[in-house]
Formats: structure tokens, sequence, C-alpha cells
């Protein structure tokens, strides 16, 4: 038999122990106050924490026949230009487009996500500061739906931005992947266009040595460069072009990709830089993503029959007696409503009381009996 447990096991061990205890310490006061019913009741509840517990551990068999399995020893770590000028209108083939730079990301990091199958990745972005949008995860539907649902900035708020402004999360992130699980490979692919622009000269984009195994980045725009629709955030629908108020009259700002600089932050991470465009292979992003870390196997893996399914079966029917015994005191102790029938009440058919001057029998009664005066005594008189 093998498990394969759903927390790590010193927690799963923990939690048993504790329930169990309670629920133990819970028949002992009850059994030692006279309340026999109350104390079998904590060792049904003692019964089904032990069923949830073990289940928890997921046991299994060895079954008959393989399974297909696809794994990647990769963590996968995508930072992404989320500043206005990501919406710049001139992604597009290299006879040029109008579309949003956005949609060229997004379409990367989905092909990515699709090119190495059972690698976990995460999510960050960076404009005026960095954030962490999706923690290390193997479901590879949360990162597309991520950038499904990501927009720049807030124009109104944009204070200027730096390129390198990501690095001291990314290092973090890539600090605590090496250390839970040294023996994985760190991919890095940088997404963004270059710009800087908070006025500044960028600081290194530093991270520590050995923590980026591949990866590369990723440029995006054209030298020509592109006009922005704002986000103001709250209004619905097409907004209007950002505007360049360095000049009079205003003219519509014009975002453009500075290739030189995405080299310098390539050169530091260690990793190739390439431009994008719409077509673009995504092989040609992947030139230092070792596919030799790739461990995909078919058929190589046996067949495994689960017996959790069986504890948690039992579990529910444990839940399902304590429902009915919660729902039975509940209705016990309802209060009636004035003229309802008691348990012992007849239907329609049964007895009513008789009436002030009937008889049992139904026959009218003769009267009142006769009122008796009173007895006065020689005393009295």
């Amino acid at each position: 038999m093998t498990i394969l447990p759903v927390l790590p096991v010193p927690v799963l061990l923990v939690l048993g122990v504790l329930l169990l205890a309670f629920c133990g310490w819970r028949w002992w006061a009850e059994r030692r106050a006279g309340a026999r019913p109350l104390a079998r009741s904590w060792l049904w509840r003692a019964a089904l924490v032990a069923l949830v517990v073990t289940a928890a551990f997921r046991p299994g068999v060895p079954g008959t026949g393989t399974t297909q399995n696809a794994t990647a020893d990769l963590d996968v770590f995508f930072v992404v230009d989320t500043t206005a000028s990501v919406v710049a209108e001139d992604y597009g083939g290299a006879a040029g487009g109008s579309k949003p730079r956005l949609d060229g990301v997004r379409q990367d990091v989905g092909r990515l996500v699709a090119a190495l199958p059972g690698a976990r990745f995460s999510l960050l972005t960076f404009d005026s500061s960095a954030l962490t949008r999706l923690p290390l995860t193997g479901d590879a539907t949360a990162v597309t739906t991520a950038m499904e649902v990501l927009r720049p900035e807030v124009t109104t708020y944009s204070r200027g931005s730096s390129v390198t402004v990501a690095a001291p999360l990314l290092t973090q992130q890539l600090e605590r992947a090496r250390a839970a699980h040294p023996e994985r490979a760190r991919v890095v692919f940088y997404l963004g266009d270059g710009e800087q622009t908070d006025g500044l000269s960028p600081m290194p984009f530093t991270v520590p040595s050995g923590a980026v195994d591949g990866g590369a980045v990723l440029g995006y725009g054209t030298t020509a460069g592109g006009r922005m629709r704002a986000n103001e955030g709250h209004v619905a629908g097409q907004q209007a072009y950002v505007q360049d108020r360095s000049v009079t009259p205003p003219v519509d700002a014009l975002s453009r990709i500075d290739e030189g600089r995405l080299r310098t932050v390539a050169d530091q991470l260690g990793v190739p830089y390439t431009h994008r465009s719409a077509g673009d292979p995504i092989e040609n992003a992947m030139t230092a993503t070792d596919p030799g870390r790739l461990a995909a196997q078919a058929g190589s893996v046996a067949g495994r029959f689960e017996l959790y399914w069986i504890l948690a079966a039992a579990a529910v029917g444990l839940v399902a007696r304590e429902l009915y015994l919660l729902g039975a005191d509940v209705l016990r102790l309802a209060p009636r409503r004035p003229g309802s029938r008691g348990p012992g009440s007849g239907g329609s058919g049964s007895r009513r009381a008789a009436p002030q001057g009937a008889t049992s029998r139904g026959a009218p009664s003769r009267g009142p009996a006769p009122r008796r005066e009173p007895e006065v005594t020689d005393a009295a008189r």
C-alpha cells in the first residue's frame, strides 16, 4: 500500500491527534457526568475524525496497467510589464501592426505554458511597483486565466516605472523556490518593452548566482512607437489616447521599445533576448530553456487503485447521521403553536370534550345541583 497525502504527513498527524484527543476528552467528561448517550455520540465523532484524516493520506494499492504521465522538473517565472505602455498599439507582423502589445504578451505566455506541460508557474507583474499575481502553481489554467484578466495600471495613478523594479521580488521568489526544491530548475521569462519612465537610471537587475537556469527576455513594440489608450479603471468602453502634454497643443503620446535596455536585462539575468512579433514561433523564445529537464514519460507509470473514496464515503455516512440527529433535536425543542394537538390527540373521529350542561353520553343534564343553605346552629342564633 502507498500513500499520496494531500498535506504534509506531520501536519496530518498533528491535526489527527489533536482532534482525537478532543473527542476522547469530551467522551470522558460526558461519561463521568452520567450522560451516556452524549458520550456515545463523541465516539461516533472520533470515528469520523479517524476516517477523514486517514482519507487525507490518500491510501492506495498498485493496480493493473499503466497511466500516462507528463512532468517537468521546472519552476517557470513570468515577469510581465503592466505599465501603460504595454497597451501601445504597435504589435503585429513584419509589416507593422496596430494591436496592443498586451495581446502578444498574453499569446506568448499561453504558448509557453502549453510548451512546458507539468511545470510549475508563477506570475509577477510590475509598473510603479512589483506584485506577485500568482504564486508557484501546477495549474496551467490559472496562469492563462490570470493573463486574460490582466490590465495595465490605471493611467491617473501612474508615477513612472523602472524596467528593473521587479528584481527584488523576483530574487525573493527564486530564493524560496530554490530552498524548497533545490533539485528543480528555475526559468525566468521577462516580457516588456524596456521603457524607463521614472526619470532615473535603472538599477541593475541582479539575481543570486545560479538562481536562474534558463528563460528569455521577450521584447514587444517598435522603434516607430505606438499610441496608448488610457485606463481610467472605472470608465467602460473604449477610452481616449494618453496625451503628451510636454508640447502645446498636447498630442497623442507614443511609446517606443528600448531594446538596448532589454538586452541589458537579459545579460544580467544570463538569458538571451529576442524580439517578438505576431506569428513568431514560440520555439524562438525557448532557446535557453533546457528541454532535457522535461521528464515526459508516457505509459511508464504503474496504475494505482485509490482507496480514499471508500473512507470518504463512510465519513459522509457519519456526517449524515449527525445531521439527522441534529434535525431531530431541533424539531423536539421547537415550540408548538397554540391549539396544535399533541402526540396523543385523536383525529376527526376522536371524542371531543362534552359541552357544559351535557353528559358524557351526550344527554342533557338535569340542571345544576340545588344550592345548599348554610346550616344555622344554636350558637349562631
